[in-house]
């Protein structure tokens, strides 16, 4: 009975860290994005003649921000849907724990 309890606990905890990795993945990327945005409104505004550079660097800086949150969502995404690995460390102690 208590490894099932322990079971059920870190399922519990690996949906909730899930969650908040998806969650502050979607914010940080959120905030991100309208702070790169603003700031190449703001350059481009003061020098025209660089707004094809600014482009440029601006949407570089932006799919590195959103490569961040898709690891965090694909992180997220493998510890709900795939092979969890603190849930087979614990099923790992208590198979050599049942045999020794």
């Amino acid at each position: 009975m208590e490894l099932v309890q322990l079971v059920t606990k870190m399922q519990c905890i690996t949906a909730v860290v899930a969650g908040a990795l998806i969650v502050f993945a979607a914010i940080g990327t959120a905030i991100g994005f309208s702070l790169l945005g603003g700031k190449f409104l703001e350059s481009t505004a003061r020098q025209p003649e660089l707004a094809q550079l600014l482009m440029m660097r601006m949407f570089l800086m932006a799919g590195l921000i959103d490569a961040f949150a898709a690891i965090s969502v694909a992180t997220g995404l493998l510890l709900v849907f795939g092979s969890n690995p603190f849930l087979a460390e614990i099923l790992k102690f208590a198979a050599e724990k049942a045999v020794g």
